[in-house]
């Protein structure tokens, strides 16, 4: 595809040249975006399974052992998960904000526990709601 001059060398016009990197860099920005979208819903997907799984093991314990646990650790050490699951929003699994169970309402009056898990991240989802709010 090389043209060749007329002193015989094979090589692209700067024109060409130019033209090319335009293509590649409209490419790119179409691009960019796209993938950095499908990473956060990606993210978002991960987060909603954590809540669920959360969630689920939190009525489980509270339903075996007649009241709520304490904290997160205990769901650990009780063998009902491996381990606390990462907030994907934040990258740690310890900034998950814990809602506590109101004394009058729960199972174990004298001993209120976790009621619910949402995630620690102050940013708003594709949807527009806040990831705090989940």
């Amino acid at each position: 595809m090389a043209r060749r001059t007329r002193s015989g060398d094979a090589g692209f016009t700067l024109i060409e040249l130019m033209i090319v990197m335009a293509i590649i860099s409209l490419l790119v920005s179409i691009a960019v975006p796209l993938y950095q979208k499908s990473i956060i819903a990606a993210k978002e997907s991960v987060l909603r399974q954590n809540l669920f799984t959360l969630r689920t093991v939190i009525d489980e314990y509270t339903y075996d052992k007649g009241k709520a646990p304490q904290t997160l650790e205990d769901l650990v050490t009780a063998g009902y998960l491996r381990q606390i699951p990462v907030d994907p929003m934040t990258g740690s699994n310890r900034t998950w904000k814990i809602i506590m169970e109101d004394a009058l309402t729960s199972v174990n009056q004298s001993e209120p526990g976790i009621f619910d898990v949402r995630s620690g991240s102050d940013k708003i989802a594709l949807d527009g709601t806040p990831y705090a709010d989940w």
